[in-house]
């Protein structure tokens, strides 16, 4: 049995034991706030502090370009709904196994210090006066980077843009070489309503001769105030400048085909016979460029035919050519590459870029009607004979591409905000953002 004095010792140590932890224990002003959870996102959670850290980022960036603020609660909940999706990408791409290489996010820093004209330490210490981290900032583009790679994989490789729909934007468009303004002078022979066929043939033929006269050296000016019926003739017919929805159709699809100083044939319509000058315009600048129409015969290397015995065929082929015999007939029979052997060896029409550099450096060399020596690219050995070469004004291409470019761009954005739905579908979300 324990003596009743040890007892009081041992509650006394005890107690003593208490005290000192108690008053080793901060106090309430000492003790730091917990960081709240303003949402659950599947396994991971959104804590007050990222969301503050988020609507200042948001904050400045609306004063910078001097936008309203919305009230409070309405910007919290838009930038919370964006940590979100963040979180949801991020998650996804790391089930997916997409990340970014160091040497990847080192190329894409260094890229945005050399485009904002700075060295990656003077990037640094410009990131460090604004009061960024630059670790932060270094995370913070791993994670754009990442998020990039996951729509393109998920959602841009999906995207495919048919000729129907191509062809379906060109239609809606008055012209397809870019021009967008244009300044006119115009002439109008007009005609009475509901004309003879020998008034609209008089004025036919009087607008026919101005034309004749114009193009011989007449000014066209004067030519407007002398003969034009239209409303600025006594401007020397000068439209101004006016862009292609101002215009009639008409006019548009005249314009769009002529060179500054031009002047066109007669144009009828129900008023009478129009004769416009394409003074000048802006946009539409044209894309010329460089082609070279070129055949080839192609000698593959395999088990059973070297290097040495593809080369040596080819010169024996190119000594038969040279000797008088035809290249696509030698082509058909000989060459390796099917594709173009029916055609005679013929590659078409080709422009810089479009063939592997060896390639084009050998047809760059020949002139018209020469025979290469043979060579060698990585799909074999080659002889090639440049058969002509052209400036081609490659301007309903480039835009054609351009349209090709909006509509993937449209689709990629459209079929983007489907992902970033379903993805939040498919999530378990909880907002406390309201939660006392």
């Amino acid at each position: 049995m324990i003596h009743p004095m040890k007892i009081c010792r041992l509650v006394g140590s005890f107690l003593l034991l208490i005290v000192l932890l108690i008053s080793a224990l901060p106090t309430v002003a000492e003790v730091e706030p917990i960081d709240r959870i303003v949402a659950i996102v599947d396994e991971d959670v959104v804590v007050r502090s990222e969301l503050d850290a988020e609507l200042r980022r948001v904050v400045a960036a609306l004063r910078q370009r001097g936008a309203p603020l919305p009230p409070q609660q309405s910007l919290e909940r838009q930038v919370l709904e964006r940590l979100i999706l963040h979180k949801l990408q991020l998650a996804k791409a790391a089930k997916l196994g997409i990340s970014i290489s160091e040497d990847v996010l080192a190329q894409t820093i260094g890229d945005i210090a050399r485009e904002n004209k700075l060295t990656l330490s003077e990037f640094r210490r410009v990131l460090q006066e604004e009061g960024v981290s630059f670790t932060a900032y270094r995370e913070n583009i791993r994670e754009e980077l990442i998020i990039r790679q996951l729509l393109e994989r998920e959602v841009l490789k999906q995207i495919r843009v048919t000729d129907q729909e191509l062809q379906a934007v060109t239609a809606r468009k008055s012209n397809l070489t870019g021009r967008t303004d244009y300044h006119l002078q115009h002439i109008l022979i007009a005609t009475p309503e509901g004309a003879s066929s020998d008034q609209l043939e008089k004025a036919r033929n009087r607008a026919q001769q101005l034309v004749t006269e114009i193009r011989q050296g007449r000014d066209f000016a004067s030519a407007a105030l002398a003969e034009s019926d239209g409303q600025q003739a006594l401007e020397g017919g000068d439209l101004g400048w006016r862009s292609g929805s101002q215009l009639p159709t008409i006019f548009v699809d005249q314009v769009d085909k002529m060179q500054k100083g031009e002047v066109s044939d007669p144009i009828q319509s129900a008023s009478g016979y129009h004769l416009i000058k394409l003074v000048d315009f802006k946009g539409g600048e044209r894309h010329i460029i460089d082609q070279t129409l070129v055949r080839h015969i192609l000698i593959n290397t395999n088990e059973v035919t070297s290097n040495e015995d593809a080369r040596t065929r080819l010169e024996q082929l190119r000594q038969r050519i040279t000797g008088g015999e035809a290249f696509d007939a030698l082509a058909r029979s000989h060459s390796d590459d099917k594709g173009s052997a029916i055609k005679g060896g013929e590659l078409g029409w080709v422009t810089q870029g479009d063939l592997v550099p060896r390639f084009e450096n050998e047809m760059a060399q020949l002139a018209i009607g020469q025979v290469s020596q043979p060579f060698q690219t990585d799909f074999g050995w080659h002889i090639i004979q440049v058969m002509d070469r052209r400036k081609h004004d490659n301007t309903e291409d480039v835009m054609k591409a351009e349209i090709r470019s909006a509509i993937r761009k449209r689709k990629f954005a459209e079929e983007s905000e489907l992902y970033l739905r379903r993805l939040k579908d498919e999530a378990y979300i909880v907002s406390l953002l309201n939660d006392a």
